[in-house]
């Protein structure tokens, strides 16, 4: 996968919704991407983490890239926004 895009594709995204990129964590050996971010003045809601995550969707084939992604805020972590998407989703 291509990382300067993959960043790229998330600082738009994140931008375009009024947040900030607080964290971008990368696991080389298993392509997974942790995004962590947060929005100045407010609280980061489902709605901005789903948005960050679906353009990245947009911009990935996952079945050819082969990655694994998180998008959460510094209010919540990882399992706790993974369990969030999947809930509503249902």
């Amino acid at each position: 996968m291509d990382k300067e895009l993959f960043y790229k594709v998330v600082e738009t995204a994140a931008a375009e919704r009024g947040l900030v990129v607080a964290d971008i964590a990368y696991d080389d050996d298993d392509n997974v991407f942790e995004v962590t971010i947060d929005k100045p003045e407010a609280d980061v809601d489902l709605a901005d983490c789903e948005y960050v995550h679906r353009a990245v969707l947009a911009a990935f084939d996952r079945d050819v890239e082969d990655y694994s992604l998180t998008v959460t805020s510094l209010g919540i972590d990882a399992a706790e926004a993974d369990e969030m998407l999947k809930s509503t989703n249902e």
